[in-house]
């Protein structure tokens, strides 16, 4: 009775139920929306508003932005809360269930970059390609590096530091780095890293501006590898 009970209540709160107990196919009644996984990776690096997220994800709706963002506060993944003054604005940020969901987008995010037809040239947030280098972070090769970077994606500030510790990137201004890179669109920054293409390049084009010790460039770019393709 206790099992039929609980399940009545997951359907009320979350929609269309698959009546399936496996974890799996609760996980994909939580997150399987269309943009309702995309809108938790916007989340992961901190607080948006609901302009920030049509920013980064600029093929969503206000319409199915607002019936997403309704749909995970119900299912207890996302929170409205309020800033404190000076910004004092209105924003929608992880709650801690949401927030545990970063390695189920890691690992769906690796698997997919093993595909045939993973295309690294599409568009991307600032907040994917942030996640996508959390992910494609490779432990082996910063062994014995250490570095504090700045970087500015657009309106867009994170801060990625490198120890013996493995990787953290966080959403803000970093006053330590040592290297400060500036591009007006994540894909640019990609093609540096991802794409093999020279920072002296790019910064020829006009597409990246660079800051500080030139030298970590190339530490930088050597610590993500994307995954052999299948097939």
């Amino acid at each position: 009775m206790k099992l039929q009970k609980e399940t009545k209540i997951a359907e009320r709160l979350h929609g269309r139920w698959y009546n399936d107990a496996c974890g799996t196919a609760f996980g994909l009644e939580l997150l399987g929306e269309r943009w309702a996984l995309l809108i938790v990776r916007e989340l992961m690096f901190g607080p948006r508003r609901f302009s920030d997220l049509r920013a980064g994800l600029p093929g969503i709706s206000a319409k199915s932005l607002t019936e997403r963002l309704d749909g995970l506060e119900r299912a207890g993944v996302v929170e409205r809360a309020q800033l404190a003054p000076p910004a004092a604005m209105r924003v929608y940020r992880l709650t801690a269930l949401g927030e545990a969901a970063e390695p189920v987008i890691a690992a769906l995010g690796r698997w997919a970059a093993s595909a045939p037809g993973h295309d690294i040239t599409l568009p991307l947030s600032a907040a994917s390609l942030m996640m996508s280098l959390r992910t494609m972070f490779d432990a082996r090769a910063a062994e014995c590096a250490s570095l504090v970077a700045a970087i500015e994606i657009g309106p867009d500030s994170f801060r990625l530091e490198v120890t013996d510790a493995g990787i953290a990137i966080t959403r803000g201004e970093a006053v330590d780095a040592a290297l400060r890179l500036t591009v007006a669109e994540a894909p640019v920054l990609a093609a540096l890293i991802y794409g093999g293409v020279p920072a002296a390049e790019l910064e020829q084009a006009g597409q990246l501006t660079i800051a500080g010790d030139r030298a970590l460039i190339a530490i930088l770019t050597g610590l993500f590898c994307l995954p052999d393709k299948f097939g």
